[in-house]
């Protein structure tokens, strides 16, 4: 099927050209791209889509002169992809592949086959240019969670690969790039109500115009609540966002200062369990349906945790409903000037404030009460110093912590969860230089980056309690009869990893990059980049410690605490990357490209501790094609990418003895794919939109790991060889509005989920459906998300794999969900 569309894509944009090209052009020039669409037969807007997103010039390029692969999203895509979280932008770009399953934040996002570890370590968010988050990923914090999209966005260009080694903070990967509406002549505005089946009940609101003779504003933002996809008993999203933009334009340039200021709590999901066949089949459990329940719930929500020694220890409380929670206030502004001949571009950020994680992390699969209770009676009476106290154990028993009823059911289902408090402060600034002159038929540009970072990290990680397997769980205690006392409020134990840090970061890079003219068909582009970066900070050691020296309160018996020493680490390297590239007009709606590039990844601080220095470097070769027509816009890109430099550590569980081993390898790959998208109109009002990757990506030249760990030619992880999406929408005009009806259909296919290539997650396929009326000035649109309710799982258990047969973790995809938005524009 793959292989089908594909030529058959090829196909199409060689012969496009003939059914659009004008009789009478001479030439496909730049000159000739600017011609009427009436000369031409095709789509204005398409040809003459301007893109700024990985290109030197701050005035940016026509798409079909850039010779790089990137996608625009515009606000009206927005709406009708109704995003749940910032990465859900991607799901009409293809190359990437996104786990949004978690809710609003924690996301992952895969990139044409790269092997990573993080949530986002090769996708860089933007603002205008400006880098959000320079390290992209750092533990429990990725640059996807740190932004929301509200109707304060015009417009989202994605970069993939081209020249994005170069410019930006110089990640090899994807550059999502959010460009904010500024004010115009003509005031504007827009109100929006939306409202979702789950108790979703946001508003949105954007007002900008002109304030004074060269000077315009704009003020924007959302408040939103919402009890959540999946049910917790309490509020699962709760917050906003308000920023502002003031931009002062005058002859030779305009300068632009904006700031934003966000709020939000976000309830995450990690993975629960479900049931496997003897073939691998996974499905739901009769009683806990991950597509709409949870183990969160108010039995669950506010918590009390042991975390200093003392005959009675100190103590911290944490609210589980916080989820993920930023607080952040950033600072922004961009400035460009053309004094005669010369172009200066400068763009500058700042972002502080604090990025929160209060989440429920599992990893056992689910047991019965008295198969636990057996389990602890075994160990407790393997541990000598407690069996001197109290002698043996025999026998157990059980309540539920909230209520104190007694479970006299040793069938009832039980599982062990982690509740895991991790409180992260971050504060970062970022400046782009460009300055451009043409001489000739070149363009010449001298840039440079200066990007710092701090974070410091307080972690309680561990804090396992005894859950009832049930939507909203409640928490067991467990007493044994020689007098153990197994849990407290229902915790097995505390804090298993007690851990905070500190550290800075510094990039400092310097960039020159031509574009060559050649002829009125042919541009040539090359860049190169060299950078310095330099990261350093302390870790609090931390050891197990009985809290109150009491070896009967098993539950205290082994917390990490931390001892007030510290360790210090520190890290500076210096490396080079560049692109090369050329753009071609086969004819004037036709383009094609050639592009080489070399690319890099520092560790961060987070690696190095744990011990990982390796530089990781990407080398990426790309042939594209692009058209622009009154029937068809659409873009194909072949690429391969040769990846080294890949560390790993993973859990593994033997499935037979249950033992756990840590694997670490280091390993490279090696991806052929091909990524397409597009939109076909055969007729008029109607339009197909649609997408579509397919690649190979394997391991190679291991250079470190065990023989059963990663190997030579096992697959990549967590990120499908076939995905696609087709997207037709039809609309229906009238007297004073019109009527659309659009839906998409989503393909994506089987993959692994751990290194080892054991946890198979079967391919999938969902519907949207949604219609949209408008009326001016009024529009209202209403969407259904996942419309056949499937069963689809985005990720396996991501800290121990191997398991394989009857109960697994693994976090599926949300189920069938509802939403109403009316908008009023003024």
């Amino acid at each position: 099927m793959r292989t089908v569309l594909l030529a058959s894509a090829a196909s199409v944009l060689m012969t496009a050209p003939a059914y659009a090209e004008d009789d009478g052009a001479a030439g496909a020039g730049q000159s000739q791209q600017a011609a009427s669409t009436d000369d031409q037969g095709g789509d204005d807007s398409a040809a003459n889509d301007i893109v700024v997103t990985g290109t030197a010039r701050s005035n940016g390029l026509r798409r079909l002169d850039a010779g790089f692969s990137i996608t625009t999203v515009t606000a009206e895509d927005l709406q009708r992809i109704t995003p749940l979280s910032t990465a859900d932008v991607l799901k009409t770009v293809p190359g990437t592949y996104i786990e949004s399953s978690g809710g609003v934040a924690g996301l992952r996002v895969g990139v044409r086959g790269f092997p990573m570890n993080g949530g986002g370590q090769f996708s860089t968010v933007q603002l205008d240019g400006t880098t959000l988050f320079p390290p992209n990923t750092l533990g429990f914090i990725e640059s996807f969670s740190l932004f929301r999209v509200d109707d304060t966005v015009e417009r989202t260009e994605v970069l993939r690969g081209g020249p994005s080694p170069i410019f930006s903070n110089g990640q090899p990967g994807i550059t999502l790039n959010f460009i904010q509406k500024k004010g115009k002549d003509v005031p504007e505005g827009s109100a929006r109500v939306t409202v979702g089946a789950e108790g979703l009940y946001r508003f949105d609101g954007f007002l900008g115009g002109k304030i004074g003779e060269g000077w315009y504003a704009t003020v924007g933002g959302f408040y939103r609540v919402s009890d959540g996809l999946r049910d917790t008993q309490f509020r699962a999203d709760d917050g906003g966002q308000i920023s502002a933009t003031l931009t002062h334009r005058f002859a030779d340039g305009e300068v632009t200062v904006w700031a934003r200021r966000v709020k939000d709590s976000n309830v995450f999901f990690s993975g629960a369990p479900l049931l496997s066949s003897a073939s691998g089949k996974l499905s739901v459990y009769p009683f806990f349906d991950q597509r709409k329940d949870a183990l969160a719930g108010e039995d669950t929500r506010l918590l009390t945790f042991q975390v200093t020694p003392g005959a009675t220890p100190g103590t911290i409380n944490r609210d589980f409903s916080d989820g993920r929670t930023i607080k952040l206030t950033q600072f922004g502004g961009s400035f460009d000037f053309t004094p005669g001949d010369w172009r200066i571009s400068n763009k500058i950020g700042y972002l502080t404030g604090t990025a929160d994680t209060r989440a429920i992390f599992t990893s056992a699969v689910p047991t019965t009460l008295s198969a636990y209770i057996a389990g602890r009676v075994t160990a407790i009476n393997a541990t000598p110093g407690i069996v001197a106290t109290a002698g043996l154990a025999t026998s157990g028993t059980a309540r539920f912590t909230s209520t104190g009823a007694a479970i006299t059911d040793g069938s009832q289902p039980v599982i062990v969860a982690g509740f895991w408090s991790i409180d992260k402060h971050v504060e970062t600034f970022t400046n782009d230089l460009r300055i451009s002159r043409t001489f000739g038929q070149h363009n010449f540009t001298i840039g440079s980056y200066f990007a710092t970072h701090s974070i410091s990290d307080l972690w309680y990680q561990g804090n396992n309690a005894l859950l009832a397997f049930e939507p909203n769980a409640r928490r067991i205690d467990v007493a044994l009869d020689n007098g153990a006392q197994i849990t407290q409020n229902g915790f097995t134990g505390y804090a298993t990893n007690n851990f905070s840090d500190s550290f800075d970061g510094t990039n400092i890079a310097g960039f020159i990059a031509d574009e060559w003219e050649v002829s009125d068909a042919l541009r040539v582009d090359a860049g190169v980049r060299v950078e310095h970066y330099k990261t350093s900070g302390s870790v609090g050691l931390a050891s197990n410690v009985n809290l109150d020296n009491n070896l009967l309160t098993v539950y205290n018996n082994a917390v990490s605490v931390l001892t007030g020493q510290t360790r210090a680490y520190e890290y500076s390297k210096t490396q080079f990357s560049y692109t090369a590239g050329a753009n071609y007009y086969i004819t004037p709606r036709l383009t094609t490209f050639v592009r080489i590039n070399s690319g890099f990844r520092f560790p961060t601080f987070d690696e190095i501790y744990g011990g990982f220095r390796t530089v990781q470097k990407v080398k990426q070769y790309e042939l594209g094609f692009k058209t622009a027509q009154r029937f068809l816009d659409a873009s194909l890109t072949l690429f391969r990418n040769d990846f080294e430099g890949q560390t790993y550590s993973q859990q593994v569980v033997n499935p037979t003895t249950g033992a756990i081993t840590t694997v670490i390898a280091v390993a490279g790959s090696r991806t052929w794919g091909a990524e397409l998208e597009g939109a076909l109109r055969p007729t008029r009002n109607l339009a197909i939109n649609f997408n579509a990757t397919a690649f190979r990506a394997r391991f190679r030249d291991i250079d470190a790991g065990v023989a059963n760990g990663v190997q030579n030619g096992y697959r990549v992880p967590r990120q499908p060889s076939f995905q696609a999406r087709i997207g037709p929408s039809y609309m229906i005009p009238f007297d004073g509005g019109d009527l659309t009806l659009f839906g998409a259909y989503t393909h994506v296919g089987a993959r692994f989920s751990d290194i080892q290539n054991l946890q198979k997650l079967p391919a999938y396929d969902t519907i949207d459906l949604g219609a949209a009326l408008k009326v001016d000035p009024f529009e209202l649109q209403v969407t259904v998300n996942n419309l056949t309710n499937t069963l689809a799982l985005t990720e396996g258990n991501a800290r121990i794999i191997g398991t394989t047969g009857g109960s697994v973790i693994a976090r599926s995809n949300f189920g069938r969900s509802f939403q109403a938005t009316a908008v009023y524009r003024f």
